[in-house]
């Protein structure tokens, strides 16, 4: 409890006065990446199960998809938004297995507020609870030899299901790709 006292006191006294961390005027990187955004025309994806392995949409659509991942702690609550948006105009069950985990509980308790855990059940999505679920590997799992897209950060072997190929991609691509049942 006094671990927490001082935790929550240092954060309302930078919420005071915040402070962003800037990068030392004199920094030198070992390498600079400049990437012209406006060439890219599609989306990228990184492919199983190597997340350093990022290929345009263009180059491997038509994959079978068997599952879709919407979570990760590196998802937002627009992610989800921007996904129960495609999944309104969609009318049935689904022909992939769509799992949706919001980060946070909060996250979760809104989207239940704006309707969209409705959008997620009546197209049979599996809501799992907030947090890890599928990105760690250690709850549920895609069943064996699925090819899965995720909105994860992590594709590494195994880690969503034994044999388990996965994609990572946008939410809207993960959407999208849910619907059609291929990339």
């Amino acid at each position: 409890a006094r671990t927490m006292k001082r935790r929550i006191a240092a954060m309302e006294a930078w919420l005071e006065n915040p402070v962003l961390l800037e990068a030392d005027k004199e920094a030198e990187y070992h390498t600079t990446f400049e990437i012209d955004m406006t060439t890219i025309k599609e989306p990228v994806l990184c492919c199983p199960n190597d997340p350093d392995d990022a290929k345009t949409l263009s180059d491997i659509a038509g994959r079978k998809i068997d599952e879709v991942f919407i979570g990760s702690c590196m998802t937002n609550i627009g992610h989800f938004r921007a996904a129960g948006e495609l999944l309104k105009g969609y009318d049935g069950q689904l022909p992939t297995r769509l799992w949706i985990a919001p980060p946070t509980k909060m996250d979760e308790a809104q989207l239940t507020a704006e309707g969209f855990y409705s959008v997620y059940g009546k197209v049979g999505a599996r809501t799992e609870m907030p947090g890890c679920s599928l990105c760690m590997g250690n709850q549920a799992r895609v069943a064996e030899k699925s090819t899965v897209v995720s909105t994860s950060t992590r594709n590494f072997p195994n880690r969503l299901g034994q044999g388990a190929d996965v994609f990572l991609a946008s939410a809207e691509l993960a959407a999208v790709a849910a619907i059609m049942g291929k990339l």
